[in-house]
């Protein structure tokens, strides 16, 4: 968890990233931030992230990343 919100926190918005769960949802990540995300994890896990699960579920919060990328580990 701690390297996600490393990534989040990277970003330089004004969030809280450890609680937020609307993260997409209320506008606080856009299109670009996504794609950013999506790359460091990438980097960070050596996964790839396959289009089906970019979906703004699992964006929305750290936790639901943390999901994502232990579902991706396990695959």
């Amino acid at each position: 968890m701690d390297e996600i919100l490393e990534i989040l926190d990277g970003l330089g918005l004004d969030a809280d990233f450890e609680n937020c769960t609307t993260l997409v949802d209320d506008g606080i990540l856009e299109s670009l931030d996504i794609v950013t995300i999506i790359a460091e994890l990438s980097d960070a896990f050596d996964i790839t992230i396959p289009a089906r699960d970019i979906v703004p579920e699992n964006f929305n919060s750290a936790e639901a990343m943390l999901s994502m990328v232990n579902c991706l580990l396990d695959e």
